[in-house]
Order: structure tokens, then sequence, then C-alpha cells
């Protein structure tokens, strides 16, 4: 592999002239869209890489290019690492005090760099990290940041970054943009965009940068101690059994521990079983939670807030289980069952072991709606269509408290 490397010194970053608080409209040439990644020790979080694939298709859309931006070490091999996933070029931003992590040279060092280079936009991981800094180079820059969006677009009319994200407590969509100011910025959490495919030959340009941090930095970490508690990340669970008010106590969250085990999955819980304190806030779904897309989403005893929905629609396979025929749930579920939870989920269980015994899969979706379903409960059958729509009267009962 031939990597284009150039390397420059940020000793006195040239304060450019650009067409004042805009780049998107009457530019020549829009800048780059950057992705910053979430690098610890050497590593990528995995939400740079979802981040960057989305990054090279609003880049297509603008007619600029994906770039990362690593901070830390001169680390080319996680440069090349980003190449695979869709980048075209690595800034590598280099100095002592960048690592560890701590969020005042992070932010010195990012706004040098996008005051130099002038991208069009910077997108940062909705994480406890990529808010800290997100926000603190947002205020430098004097720039607009959208926090936790689910989705993001080029305007085809005006080039403008269309950033969605949920508002008023989840109830509607607002879709925010940045027509004056640059670079747009915006924070997406773990698991709204897929990983894009890796292309093993690809190469990119590197451009390796000494920041200009000085001596006053406020804060330094002494020493990082792993907070020992439930500790859960749900991003990559093959399958997800989540349980909502319809639990009832959390002694009952055993049950849903049992089917996970037979499905090598991961329980998690909806705002509403989080709230009532059944189940640690860490393994919450939704828009306070975490964002999940598992080949198999089960929601048990869930009503289907848009809270709930926005941290699991992208799941391959959705079943839903609830005694309300009515739950708004069961229009985002390929298949549902009616019924009983401390009757269904027994069953599903034994039947789960049976087929086990019998060397067979635990659930077969092969053939369309899986057979052990109708086995397992009086009302297993196709959900609602996608069409249905909610009426005010079909508001989620989670959704009522502000839960989800």
């Amino acid at each position: 592999m031939s990597d284009n490397v150039r390397s420059e010194t940020d000793d006195s970053p040239k304060k450019a002239a650009a067409k004042k608080g805009r780049r998107g409209r009457g530019a020549t040439k829009p800048g780059d869209i950057w992705v910053v990644v979430e690098n610890e020790g050497g590593t990528a979080g995995r939400v740079s890489w979802e981040l960057l694939g989305k990054a090279a298709g609003l880049a297509a859309d603008l007619g600029s290019r994906p770039a990362v931006v690593i901070l830390g070490e001169d680390d080319e091999r996680l440069a090349r690492e980003a190449f695979s996933y869709g980048a075209r070029v690595a800034y590598i931003a280099s100095h002592p005090s960048l690592t560890p992590f701590t969020a005042d040279p992070h932010c010195r060092a990012l706004s040098q760099l996008a005051r130099k280079y002038k991208p069009e936009a910077i997108l940062l991981g909705a994480t406890t990290r990529g808010r800290d800094l997100a926000s603190a180079v947002a205020t430098d820059l004097k720039t607009g940041l959208t926090a936790d969006c689910t989705s993001l677009e080029i305007d085809e009319e005006t080039g403008l970054l269309k950033q969605t994200r949920p508002a008023f407590g989840g109830n509607i969509m607002a879709t925010i943009i940045s027509p004056d100011t640059r670079p747009q910025m915006a924070t997406v959490r773990p698991g709204v965009f897929p990983l894009p495919e890796i292309i093993e030959s690809a190469e990119g340009e590197i451009v390796s940068t000494k920041p200009r941090l000085g001596d006053d930095l406020p804060v330094r970490q002494l020493e990082f101690i792993p907070n020992p508690s439930d500790a859960v990340s749900l991003q990559g669970a093959k399958a997800v059994i989540a349980g909502g008010r319809g639990m009832k106590k959390a002694g009952n969250f055993a049950l849903l521990e049992e089917l996970a085990a037979e499905l090598d999955g991961t329980v998690a819980a909806s705002r509403g079983a989080v709230d009532a304190g059944w189940i640690s806030h860490q393994r919450q779904v939704g828009q306070t939670g975490q964002t999940v897309r598992p080949v198999l989403y089960i929601a048990v005893g869930i009503s289907g807030a848009i809270q709930h929905v926005a941290g699991m629609q992208e799941s391959d396979i959705v079943i839903a289980i609830n005694n309300d025929p009515d739950a708004p749930i069961f229009d985002v579920a390929d298949f549902g069952i009616v019924g009983d939870l401390f009757e269904t989920i027994p069953a599903l269980i034994a039947e789960i072991r049976k087929r086990k015994t019998a060397g067979g899969a635990a659930l077969d979706f092969t053939a369309g709606e899986p057979s052990v379903l109708k086995k397992a409960g009086k009302g297993a059958g196709k959900a609602p269509t996608e069409d249905a729509e909610n009426t005010p009267d079909e508001t989620p009962r989670d959704a009522l408290g502000g839960g989800e």
C-alpha cells in the first residue's frame, strides 16, 4: 500500500479568508466531511466507522471527500484502517497532551485543524467523550451543533447538511440546518448507522500535524479507574430481549435472562422499566438509552412509545409480545404474539429447548413466520402492517409519562 503522506506543523495557523460564515453555498468547492475518530489506545470506537460510512455518502452528494481526524499519537495504522472504511483523507494531530483524553487539549487541536482546513461538516459519536468534545469545539468555533441525530442528509438545492433529531420529548422529529456558520456539526449515537463494507485495498492521503496546545492546560489526568458497575454495551448483540412495564417487577426479568441464554442474546429494557428501578439504565434502549440494530429484537411487555422505537427500529427482525392487540409496538414488529407474556415466554423457552435437543435451530425465519411462535402462544401471527397509523387515542401508555 502506498499512501500519500504530507506532514505539516501548525506553528502559525493561518487565519485564511473564507467567505464570512459560509462554505456550502457560493463556494467553488465544498469542504470535506470530517469524522472525529474516538481513539482509545489505538483502537477506534465502532461508532467512528459507522459515521464514516454515512460521511462517505454525504460527501458523494456534496462533491467533496470523507475524511477522519485522529487526535493522539501519530498512528498511521489507524489511518489505514479508516481508509478501508471509506475515508479519503486522514488528518493526524499528534501531541503528548492528547493522550489520554481530556477535553481541553482535544478541543484546541480540533479547532486549530478546522480553522486551517475548513471542513464542511464535523461528525462525532454521541458518546460521553464525543458529547464533551463536540460542545466545546462548537463553542470555540462559534458554530451550530445538533446533538443525537437520527438522520443526516444533504439538501439538494442548498447543499446544507439536514440534521434530524427527536424533539419535544420524542413526539416530533425536527430537521435542523446551519445556513450561516461553518463547520456544520452533529453528534450521532452508536448504532444509528450501519457499518460500511470494508475495502482492504483502499488508499488515501495522510496529513500529519503538530498542534500548538500551549503550557496552560488546566486539567491533566492522574489516573483512570474503570467503573466496575454493570457497564453494558448492547451494540454488538445479535439478539436483544427487552422488557417493559409489562414485566411488573424486577424479579420477572429472570424470565428474559433465561430466554436470552437460549438465544445467545442480551437482556435490555424500556425506559419505563428502568424508571421503575427494575433494571440498570445501562440496559435501556431508546432515545435516552442505547440504539441497537441486532438480527433479532424481542419486545416483551413494551407498548411501543416513539422514544423506545427510535432505539430499535433498525433491527433486522422484531418480535413483539403484548397482551394489548392495539399496542403501537405491533406497528413496527415483523411478528407478534397477543397474549400473556408470563405464559408465552416459558412456552417459547420450552419450544426452543425442544428444537435444540432435536438438533434444529432455535428460531427459523427462512419460511416466513417462525413456526415456533405458533406453538408458543395462541395469538401468534403477523403484526399489523407498517401503514397502520396511531391516532391520539392510541398514544403508548409509556409515553404518557414521557417514558420509552
